[in-house]
């Protein structure tokens, strides 16, 4: 007897179902905590994509909303993780660590977790929505590019916002040095290539494996270097 298959939402639902999740903990968790600071940041960014995807700025709107919602479930499976007093994917742990630290400034918080989110969690929500939806990483390169055009159209007003002051850092704030040694661009071409490298491996499990766990262990290095107490 054939087992019958849950019934899945359709992709723009799971997103839909994501933004609340995330609401839910920007009402439950402190202002100052690392996670709700995060939070509140790609709650903008998601809320955005989807307000941009009614839009009709994507190609393939129902392939972009798959990305969109399989990205999302990777860190909200982070918190639940955690929460439950687990460890989460080691590019997440430092964030975890440090999210009531007193010397660690909301900038570093959000940083921190944009670092771990698409360092890590990018490359193999490509794979999965490719494979899911039986097509080539190409065919979903464009839109996936058109996600960082408004990522880059954030960037700027999330950091002005998160700024220690109404004024410009000054030149020997250690601040003002991490924020010119990670670069969101740089970021979003090392996860589009290592869902290639990713994309090709995906018929030999131990070298896959081997590969996620490399990248893993990379980005959580990042992050704890951007979470360094400044004080």
């Amino acid at each position: 007897m054939i087992e019958p298959q849950p019934t899945r939402r359709r992709p723009a639902a799971d997103v839909q179902h994501a933004v609340e999740r995330m609401r839910e903990l920007a009402r439950a968790l402190p202002a100052r905590d690392g996670i709700a600071v995060f939070n509140r940041v790609y709650l903008t960014v998601t809320e955005e994509v989807v307000r941009r995807s009614a839009d009709g700025l994507f190609r393939d709107p129902l392939a972009s909303a798959e990305l969109s919602a399989r990205f999302a479930e990777r860190y909200l499976s982070a918190v639940e993780v955690a929460a439950g007093g687990h460890r989460p994917p080691a590019c997440w742990r430092p964030l975890f660590q440090l999210r009531r630290h007193p010397g660690v400034r909301p900038l570093q918080f959000a940083l921190a977790g944009i670092n771990a989110h698409i360092g890590h969690d990018l490359a193999l929500s490509v794979v999965d929505t490719c494979t899911a939806r039986g097509c080539e990483p190409a065919e979903v390169e464009g839109d996936f590019e058109r996600v960082g055009q408004v990522l880059t159209a954030l960037e700027e007003r999330i950091r002005e916002d998160l700024m220690p002051g109404p004024d410009l850092l000054d030149i020997a704030d250690p601040l003002t040095h991490l924020l010119g040694a990670w670069s969101l661009e740089r970021a979003r071409d090392a996860a589009w290539a290592a869902a290639r490298v990713l994309w090709r491996l995906r018929d030999l499990p131990e070298v896959y494996g081997e590969f996620i766990e490399g990248v893993d262990s990379s980005v959580g290095m990042v992050g704890r270097c951007l979470l360094t107490p400044l004080g």
